[in-house]
Protein backbone atom coordinates (compact mmCIF):
# COMPACT_ATOMS: atom_id res chain seq x y z
CA UNK A 1 0.00 0.00 0.00
CA UNK A 2 1.13 3.55 -0.76
CA UNK A 3 0.01 6.67 1.09
CA UNK A 4 0.95 9.89 -0.71
CA UNK A 5 3.62 7.96 -2.59
CA UNK A 6 5.22 6.37 0.47
CA UNK A 7 5.11 2.59 0.85
CA UNK A 8 3.39 1.44 4.04
CA UNK A 9 3.59 -2.23 4.99
CA UNK A 10 1.84 -2.09 8.37
CA UNK A 11 -1.77 -3.26 8.39
CA UNK A 12 -3.57 -2.57 11.65
CA UNK A 13 -6.06 -4.47 13.73
CA UNK A 14 -9.38 -2.75 14.34
CA UNK A 15 -8.62 -2.46 18.05
CA UNK A 16 -5.58 -0.33 17.12
CA UNK A 17 -7.70 2.29 15.31
CA UNK A 18 -9.23 3.89 18.40
CA UNK A 19 -12.77 2.79 17.62
CA UNK A 20 -15.67 2.98 20.06
CA UNK A 21 -16.80 -0.09 22.02
CA UNK A 22 -20.03 -0.10 19.99
CA UNK A 23 -18.17 -0.28 16.68
CA UNK A 24 -15.79 -2.93 18.00
CA UNK A 25 -18.76 -5.00 19.15
CA UNK A 26 -20.31 -4.80 15.66
CA UNK A 27 -17.04 -5.83 14.01
CA UNK A 28 -16.52 -8.68 16.45
CA UNK A 29 -20.03 -9.95 15.74
CA UNK A 30 -19.08 -10.21 12.05
CA UNK A 31 -15.86 -12.00 13.02
CA UNK A 32 -13.54 -9.24 11.80
CA UNK A 33 -10.30 -8.52 13.66
CA UNK A 34 -7.75 -7.15 11.18
CA UNK A 35 -8.41 -4.19 8.91
CA UNK A 36 -7.73 -4.57 5.20
CA UNK A 37 -4.98 -2.34 3.71
CA UNK A 38 -7.43 0.23 2.31
CA UNK A 39 -9.23 0.38 5.66
CA UNK A 40 -5.98 0.64 7.59
CA UNK A 41 -4.89 3.48 5.30
CA UNK A 42 -8.13 5.43 4.94
CA UNK A 43 -9.85 5.20 8.33
CA UNK A 44 -7.39 7.33 10.36
CA UNK A 45 -7.44 10.17 7.80
CA UNK A 46 -11.20 10.00 7.35
CA UNK A 47 -11.63 10.13 11.12
CA UNK A 48 -9.61 13.38 11.06
CA UNK A 49 -11.93 14.84 8.43
CA UNK A 50 -9.41 14.89 5.60
CA UNK A 51 -10.18 14.37 1.93
CA UNK A 52 -9.24 10.91 0.68
CA UNK A 53 -8.86 9.42 -2.79
CA UNK A 54 -8.35 5.67 -2.61
CA UNK A 55 -7.63 3.19 -5.36
CA UNK A 56 -8.05 -0.43 -4.32
CA UNK A 57 -9.05 -3.69 -6.04
CA UNK A 58 -12.63 -4.92 -5.91
CA UNK A 59 -13.40 -6.91 -2.77
CA UNK A 60 -10.84 -5.26 -0.47
CA UNK A 61 -13.29 -3.71 1.99
CA UNK A 62 -13.73 -0.17 0.70
CA UNK A 63 -17.23 0.17 2.24
CA UNK A 64 -15.92 -0.18 5.81
CA UNK A 65 -13.04 2.18 4.97
CA UNK A 66 -15.50 5.08 4.77
CA UNK A 67 -18.42 3.51 6.67
CA UNK A 68 -16.61 3.12 9.99
CA UNK A 69 -15.65 6.83 10.26
CA UNK A 70 -19.17 7.86 9.24
CA UNK A 71 -20.83 5.74 11.91
CA UNK A 72 -18.29 6.85 14.52
CA UNK A 73 -18.95 10.54 13.80
CA UNK A 74 -22.73 10.26 13.47
CA UNK A 75 -24.64 12.04 16.24
CA UNK A 76 -27.71 10.11 17.45
CA UNK A 77 -29.33 13.43 18.46
CA UNK A 78 -29.01 14.94 14.98
CA UNK A 79 -32.11 15.22 12.81
CA UNK A 80 -30.16 16.29 9.71
CA UNK A 81 -28.48 14.36 6.92
CA UNK A 82 -24.79 14.67 7.80
CA UNK A 83 -23.29 11.93 5.63
CA UNK A 84 -23.95 11.11 1.97
CA UNK A 85 -22.73 8.14 -0.09
CA UNK A 86 -23.21 8.14 -3.86
CA UNK A 87 -23.14 4.78 -5.68
CA UNK A 88 -23.53 3.98 -9.39
CA UNK A 89 -26.08 1.16 -9.15
CA UNK A 90 -29.12 0.27 -7.10
CA UNK A 91 -27.60 -3.06 -6.08
CA UNK A 92 -24.44 -1.43 -4.74
CA UNK A 93 -26.41 1.28 -2.92
CA UNK A 94 -28.53 -1.37 -1.20
CA UNK A 95 -25.47 -3.39 -0.24
CA UNK A 96 -23.69 -0.33 1.20
CA UNK A 97 -26.70 0.49 3.37
CA UNK A 98 -26.86 -3.09 4.62
CA UNK A 99 -23.20 -2.96 5.67
CA UNK A 100 -23.69 0.42 7.33
CA UNK A 101 -26.68 -0.95 9.25
CA UNK A 102 -24.47 -3.79 10.51
CA UNK A 103 -21.98 -1.21 11.78
CA UNK A 104 -24.79 0.78 13.44
CA UNK A 105 -26.24 -2.23 15.25
CA UNK A 106 -24.98 -1.24 18.69
CA UNK A 107 -25.10 2.55 18.17
CA UNK A 108 -28.63 3.52 19.12
CA UNK A 109 -30.20 6.41 17.26
CA UNK A 110 -28.13 6.21 14.07
CA UNK A 111 -30.47 5.97 11.09
CA UNK A 112 -29.68 5.15 7.47
CA UNK A 113 -31.79 5.39 4.30
CA UNK A 114 -31.09 4.17 0.78
CA UNK A 115 -32.50 6.01 -2.25
CA UNK A 116 -32.53 4.56 -5.77
CA UNK A 117 -34.61 4.57 -8.93
CA UNK A 118 -37.06 1.85 -9.84
CA UNK A 119 -38.68 1.93 -6.38
CA UNK A 120 -41.70 3.99 -5.21
CA UNK A 121 -40.47 7.46 -4.33
CA UNK A 122 -43.35 7.94 -1.85
CA UNK A 123 -41.98 5.16 0.36
CA UNK A 124 -38.55 6.81 0.32
CA UNK A 125 -40.08 10.18 1.21
CA UNK A 126 -41.73 8.53 4.24
CA UNK A 127 -38.38 7.02 5.28
CA UNK A 128 -36.69 10.42 4.99
CA UNK A 129 -39.20 11.81 7.50
CA UNK A 130 -37.48 9.60 10.10
CA UNK A 131 -34.53 12.04 9.87
CA UNK A 132 -31.63 9.75 8.89
CA UNK A 133 -28.11 10.97 9.54
CA UNK A 134 -26.68 8.80 6.73
CA UNK A 135 -28.09 8.61 3.20
CA UNK A 136 -26.89 6.22 0.47
CA UNK A 137 -28.16 7.07 -2.99
CA UNK A 138 -27.77 6.72 -6.72
CA UNK A 139 -27.22 10.15 -8.34
CA UNK A 140 -30.40 10.14 -10.44
CA UNK A 141 -32.80 9.37 -7.60
CA UNK A 142 -31.01 11.80 -5.29
CA UNK A 143 -31.54 14.53 -7.91
CA UNK A 144 -35.25 13.60 -7.97
CA UNK A 145 -35.51 14.13 -4.23
CA UNK A 146 -33.59 17.41 -4.45
CA UNK A 147 -36.01 18.69 -7.11
CA UNK A 148 -39.00 17.67 -4.95
CA UNK A 149 -37.33 19.26 -1.91
CA UNK A 150 -37.91 16.09 0.07
CA UNK A 151 -34.25 15.97 1.09
CA UNK A 152 -31.98 18.72 2.40
CA UNK A 153 -28.24 18.53 1.94
CA UNK A 154 -27.26 21.82 3.62
CA UNK A 155 -25.95 20.02 6.74
CA UNK A 156 -23.98 17.30 4.97
CA UNK A 157 -20.40 17.17 6.28
CA UNK A 158 -18.98 14.11 4.51
CA UNK A 159 -19.58 12.96 0.94
CA UNK A 160 -18.32 9.67 -0.49
CA UNK A 161 -18.25 8.63 -4.14
CA UNK A 162 -18.07 4.83 -4.13
CA UNK A 163 -17.01 3.07 -7.35
CA UNK A 164 -16.30 6.57 -8.62
CA UNK A 165 -14.86 5.38 -11.94
CA UNK A 166 -17.94 3.34 -12.76
CA UNK A 167 -20.27 6.15 -11.72
CA UNK A 168 -18.60 8.63 -14.04
CA UNK A 169 -18.30 6.07 -16.86
CA UNK A 170 -22.08 5.60 -16.65
CA UNK A 171 -22.63 9.27 -17.46
CA UNK A 172 -23.40 10.59 -13.96
CA UNK A 173 -20.67 13.25 -14.01
CA UNK A 174 -23.11 16.17 -14.43
CA UNK A 175 -25.40 14.87 -11.68
CA UNK A 176 -22.42 14.33 -9.38
CA UNK A 177 -21.06 17.84 -9.91
CA UNK A 178 -24.52 19.39 -9.41
CA UNK A 179 -24.93 17.47 -6.16
CA UNK A 180 -21.48 18.47 -4.89
CA UNK A 181 -22.12 22.10 -5.83
CA UNK A 182 -25.23 22.05 -3.58
CA UNK A 183 -23.33 20.83 -0.54
CA UNK A 184 -21.67 24.00 0.70
CA UNK A 185 -21.22 22.66 4.25
CA UNK A 186 -19.08 19.68 3.32
CA UNK A 187 -15.90 19.19 5.32
CA UNK A 188 -14.40 16.26 3.45
CA UNK A 189 -14.91 14.14 0.35
CA UNK A 190 -13.90 10.52 -0.09
CA UNK A 191 -13.46 8.97 -3.52
CA UNK A 192 -13.08 5.20 -3.62
CA UNK A 193 -12.46 3.40 -6.88
CA UNK A 194 -10.91 0.31 -8.44
CA UNK A 195 -9.30 2.49 -11.13
CA UNK A 196 -8.46 6.20 -11.18
CA UNK A 197 -9.63 7.53 -14.53
CA UNK A 198 -9.16 11.04 -15.90
CA UNK A 199 -12.76 11.85 -14.96
CA UNK A 200 -12.13 10.78 -11.36
CA UNK A 201 -9.05 13.00 -11.21
CA UNK A 202 -11.02 15.93 -12.66
CA UNK A 203 -13.57 15.66 -9.84
CA UNK A 204 -10.75 15.38 -7.31
CA UNK A 205 -8.94 18.47 -8.60
CA UNK A 206 -12.10 20.58 -8.46
CA UNK A 207 -13.69 19.43 -5.22
CA UNK A 208 -10.97 17.99 -2.96
CA UNK A 209 -8.34 19.89 -0.98
CA UNK A 210 -4.92 18.27 -0.66
CA UNK A 211 -6.42 14.76 -0.59
CA UNK A 212 -4.57 11.89 1.01
CA UNK A 213 -3.87 9.50 -1.88
CA UNK A 214 -4.07 5.82 -0.99
CA UNK A 215 -3.15 3.14 -3.49
CA UNK A 216 -3.55 -0.55 -2.76
CA UNK A 217 -2.05 -2.75 -5.45
CA UNK A 218 -3.37 -6.22 -6.21
CA UNK A 219 -0.38 -7.95 -4.63
CA UNK A 220 -0.21 -11.39 -3.06
CA UNK A 221 -1.63 -10.12 0.24
CA UNK A 222 -4.86 -8.70 -1.13
CA UNK A 223 -5.13 -10.17 -4.61
CA UNK A 224 -8.05 -12.59 -4.65
CA UNK A 225 -7.11 -16.29 -4.59
CA UNK A 226 -8.84 -17.39 -7.80
CA UNK A 227 -8.02 -20.33 -10.04
CA UNK A 228 -8.87 -19.19 -13.57
CA UNK A 229 -9.68 -21.42 -16.53
CA UNK A 230 -10.62 -20.76 -20.16
CA UNK A 231 -12.45 -23.63 -21.80
CA UNK A 232 -12.85 -24.15 -25.53
CA UNK A 233 -16.33 -25.60 -26.00
CA UNK A 234 -18.90 -25.90 -28.78
CA UNK A 235 -21.63 -23.31 -28.32
CA UNK A 236 -24.33 -25.99 -28.14
CA UNK A 237 -22.52 -27.73 -25.26
CA UNK A 238 -22.05 -24.72 -22.97
CA UNK A 239 -25.03 -25.45 -20.71
CA UNK A 240 -24.08 -29.13 -20.53
CA UNK A 241 -20.54 -28.18 -19.50
CA UNK A 242 -21.77 -25.79 -16.83
CA UNK A 243 -24.06 -28.40 -15.33
CA UNK A 244 -21.18 -30.87 -15.27
CA UNK A 245 -18.83 -28.39 -13.58
CA UNK A 246 -21.47 -27.48 -10.98
CA UNK A 247 -21.96 -31.12 -10.09
CA UNK A 248 -18.29 -32.09 -10.17
CA UNK A 249 -17.17 -29.09 -8.09
CA UNK A 250 -20.09 -29.37 -5.64
CA UNK A 251 -20.37 -25.59 -5.74
CA UNK A 252 -23.06 -24.30 -3.42
CA UNK A 253 -23.13 -20.73 -4.71
CA UNK A 254 -22.30 -19.65 -8.26
CA UNK A 255 -22.72 -16.61 -10.48
CA UNK A 256 -22.90 -16.95 -14.27
CA UNK A 257 -22.40 -13.86 -16.43
CA UNK A 258 -23.88 -13.39 -19.89
CA UNK A 259 -23.49 -10.47 -22.29
CA UNK A 260 -27.19 -10.06 -23.09
CA UNK A 261 -30.49 -10.07 -21.25
CA UNK A 262 -31.91 -12.71 -23.57
CA UNK A 263 -29.03 -15.06 -22.84
CA UNK A 264 -29.45 -14.71 -19.07
CA UNK A 265 -33.10 -15.73 -19.38
CA UNK A 266 -32.23 -18.59 -21.71
CA UNK A 267 -29.40 -19.91 -19.54
CA UNK A 268 -31.42 -19.74 -16.33
CA UNK A 269 -34.15 -21.75 -18.07
CA UNK A 270 -31.68 -24.38 -19.26
CA UNK A 271 -30.18 -24.71 -15.77
CA UNK A 272 -33.59 -25.09 -14.15
CA UNK A 273 -34.37 -27.84 -16.67
CA UNK A 274 -31.15 -29.48 -15.46
CA UNK A 275 -32.41 -29.46 -11.87
CA UNK A 276 -30.47 -26.39 -10.67
CA UNK A 277 -32.15 -23.77 -8.49
CA UNK A 278 -31.37 -20.50 -10.24
CA UNK A 279 -32.79 -17.13 -11.28
CA UNK A 280 -31.70 -14.35 -13.63
CA UNK A 281 -31.27 -10.64 -12.99
CA UNK A 282 -30.91 -7.94 -15.63
CA UNK A 283 -32.13 -4.45 -16.44
CA UNK A 284 -35.55 -5.47 -17.76
CA UNK A 285 -36.56 -7.22 -14.53
CA UNK A 286 -38.41 -5.03 -12.04
CA UNK A 287 -36.29 -3.79 -9.18
CA UNK A 288 -38.46 -5.42 -6.52
CA UNK A 289 -38.06 -8.80 -8.21
CA UNK A 290 -34.30 -8.30 -8.56
CA UNK A 291 -33.98 -7.52 -4.86
CA UNK A 292 -35.97 -10.63 -3.91
CA UNK A 293 -33.77 -12.75 -6.18
CA UNK A 294 -30.58 -11.31 -4.68
CA UNK A 295 -31.89 -11.90 -1.16
CA UNK A 296 -32.74 -15.53 -1.97
CA UNK A 297 -29.24 -15.96 -3.39
CA UNK A 298 -27.64 -14.47 -0.28
CA UNK A 299 -29.75 -16.76 1.91
CA UNK A 300 -28.58 -19.83 -0.02
CA UNK A 301 -31.99 -20.59 -1.52
CA UNK A 302 -30.55 -20.33 -5.05
CA UNK A 303 -27.47 -22.21 -6.20
CA UNK A 304 -26.86 -20.07 -9.29
CA UNK A 305 -27.45 -16.42 -10.07
CA UNK A 306 -27.36 -15.61 -13.81
CA UNK A 307 -26.62 -11.95 -14.50
CA UNK A 308 -25.62 -9.34 -17.01
CA UNK A 309 -22.78 -6.94 -16.24
CA UNK A 310 -25.24 -4.53 -14.64
CA UNK A 311 -24.86 -6.72 -11.53
CA UNK A 312 -21.08 -7.12 -11.65
CA UNK A 313 -20.35 -3.88 -9.78
CA UNK A 314 -23.33 -3.95 -7.49
CA UNK A 315 -23.02 -7.36 -5.88
CA UNK A 316 -21.02 -7.64 -2.70
CA UNK A 317 -21.47 -11.24 -1.58
CA UNK A 318 -18.46 -12.70 0.18
CA UNK A 319 -19.01 -16.42 -0.25
CA UNK A 320 -19.44 -17.08 -3.99
CA UNK A 321 -17.67 -20.35 -4.76
CA UNK A 322 -17.36 -20.02 -8.52
CA UNK A 323 -17.94 -17.58 -11.37
CA UNK A 324 -18.84 -18.67 -14.89
CA UNK A 325 -18.26 -16.37 -17.83
CA UNK A 326 -20.85 -18.05 -20.02
CA UNK A 327 -20.02 -15.40 -22.61
CA UNK A 328 -16.54 -13.91 -22.95
CA UNK A 329 -16.91 -10.31 -21.68
CA UNK A 330 -16.73 -7.45 -24.14
CA UNK A 331 -14.24 -5.45 -22.06
CA UNK A 332 -11.17 -6.46 -20.05
CA UNK A 333 -12.52 -4.48 -17.09
CA UNK A 334 -15.73 -6.51 -17.14
CA UNK A 335 -13.67 -9.69 -16.78
CA UNK A 336 -11.87 -8.31 -13.71
CA UNK A 337 -15.10 -7.29 -12.01
CA UNK A 338 -16.89 -10.52 -12.90
CA UNK A 339 -14.29 -12.85 -11.46
CA UNK A 340 -13.91 -10.48 -8.49
CA UNK A 341 -17.24 -11.82 -7.20
CA UNK A 342 -15.40 -14.94 -6.01
CA UNK A 343 -12.23 -15.33 -3.95
CA UNK A 344 -13.35 -12.57 -1.58
CA UNK A 345 -12.61 -12.13 2.12
CA UNK A 346 -9.51 -14.35 1.87
CA UNK A 347 -11.51 -17.29 0.49
CA UNK A 348 -10.46 -19.46 -2.44
CA UNK A 349 -12.40 -18.98 -5.66
CA UNK A 350 -12.69 -20.45 -9.15
CA UNK A 351 -13.54 -18.75 -12.46
CA UNK A 352 -14.39 -20.51 -15.74
CA UNK A 353 -14.67 -18.71 -19.07
CA UNK A 354 -16.36 -20.50 -21.97
CA UNK A 355 -15.12 -19.62 -25.45
CA UNK A 356 -16.82 -20.80 -28.64
CA UNK A 357 -15.33 -19.92 -31.99
CA UNK A 358 -12.39 -17.83 -33.14
CA UNK A 359 -13.91 -14.47 -32.20
CA UNK A 360 -14.33 -15.41 -28.54
CA UNK A 361 -10.89 -17.04 -28.43
CA UNK A 362 -9.27 -13.83 -29.73
CA UNK A 363 -11.29 -11.73 -27.28
CA UNK A 364 -10.13 -13.96 -24.42
CA UNK A 365 -6.52 -13.70 -25.63
CA UNK A 366 -6.87 -9.93 -25.30
CA UNK A 367 -8.35 -10.30 -21.81
CA UNK A 368 -5.46 -12.47 -20.63
CA UNK A 369 -2.88 -10.09 -22.11
CA UNK A 370 -4.60 -6.95 -20.84
CA UNK A 371 -5.26 -8.13 -17.29
CA UNK A 372 -2.01 -10.12 -16.94
CA UNK A 373 -3.90 -12.90 -15.23
CA UNK A 374 -2.83 -16.52 -15.31
CA UNK A 375 -5.62 -18.44 -17.04
CA UNK A 376 -5.22 -22.16 -17.69
CA UNK A 377 -6.56 -23.34 -21.08
CA UNK A 378 -8.82 -26.43 -21.25
CA UNK A 379 -11.10 -27.97 -23.87
CA UNK A 380 -14.42 -29.78 -23.64
CA UNK A 381 -15.26 -32.44 -26.19
CA UNK A 382 -17.67 -35.37 -26.11
CA UNK A 383 -18.48 -34.77 -22.46
CA UNK A 384 -14.84 -34.80 -21.38
CA UNK A 385 -12.75 -31.90 -20.02
CA UNK A 386 -9.03 -32.04 -20.83
CA UNK A 387 -5.93 -29.87 -20.97
CA UNK A 388 -5.04 -28.13 -24.23
CA UNK A 389 -2.18 -29.74 -26.08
Amino acid sequence: MEINGQTITEVKRYDELGLSPELMKALQKKGYERATPVQSGAIPYFMEGKDVIAKAPTGTGKTFAFGIPMVEHADPQSTDVNFLVLAPTRELAIQIQEELRDLCEFKEGIRTVVLYGGAPIEKQIKQLKNHPQIVVATPGRLMDHMKRRTLRLDKVETVVLDEADRMLDMGFIQDVTRILDQIKSRKNIGMFSATISREVMDISWVYQRDPVEITVQADLQNKPDIDQYRIRVDRSAKAELMLQLLEHGAYERAIAFCNTKNMTDRLSGLLRMGGVKCEAIHGDIQQASREKTLQRFREGKLQVLVATDVAARGLDIDDVDVVFNYDVPDENEYYVHRIGRTGRAKRHGVAYTFESGVTEELRMDAVVKGTRNTVKPLKYEKGTLSEME
